[in-house]
């Protein structure tokens, strides 16, 4: 069974987002190894400059780094990233599945991305879309997407 990692910066607050996130992460426990790996996001001043920003994101992006499952298919999510369909999505789990990845990491950065150290050693970067979306709704998203991918693959009817 493939296993699947979703490393995100920050721990979500918002009931509704814990909610959301709760119910793939129970769905996604039938067809995969779920695992969370949650990061401390780096507290900035009320108005950062670029120089603060950009330590912050060295700093978190050394513990994603650290976080990630050594030999996993790491996947930066990332608005400059490819899109991707849903089914082109359950071709990737497959292909990685059965080129010998056992595992297959999604790394989620908080409110000012990720650093391009963490972009820069991913296999591959993916957006959702060219619209912004708060990070924790993003982490909800992609739980839905890579539950949606794994039933695809299952032939399951989810997927209409």
């Amino acid at each position: 069974m493939l296993g699947v990692t979703f490393v995100c910066v920050g721990r979500m607050r918002e009931a509704h987002y814990i909610s959301a996130f709760a119910e793939y992460e129970k769905r996604l426990g039938s067809l995969c190894r779920f695992e969370l790996k949650e990061i401390a996001e780096v507290r900035l001043s009320e108005r950062p400059s670029d120089a603060e920003i950009a330590a912050a994101l060295r700093r978190e992006g050394e513990a994603i780094e650290r976080a990630v499952p050594k030999g996993a298919l790491t996947v930066a999510m990332c608005i400059e990233g490819r899109h991707m369909p849903s089914e082109g999505l359950a071709k990737l789990l497959n292909t990685a599945a059965e080129g010998g990845r056992s595992r297959v990491c999604f790394i989620v950065g908080g409110s000012y991305g990720l650093s391009g150290d963490v972009k820069g050693r991913a296999d591959l970067k993916l957006s959702m879309s060219e619209m912004t979306f708060p990070h924790h709704l993003a982490r909800v998203m992609l739980a839905e997407q890579v539950y949606r991918a794994l039933t695809i693959n299952s032939g399951s009817r989810y997927h209409k």
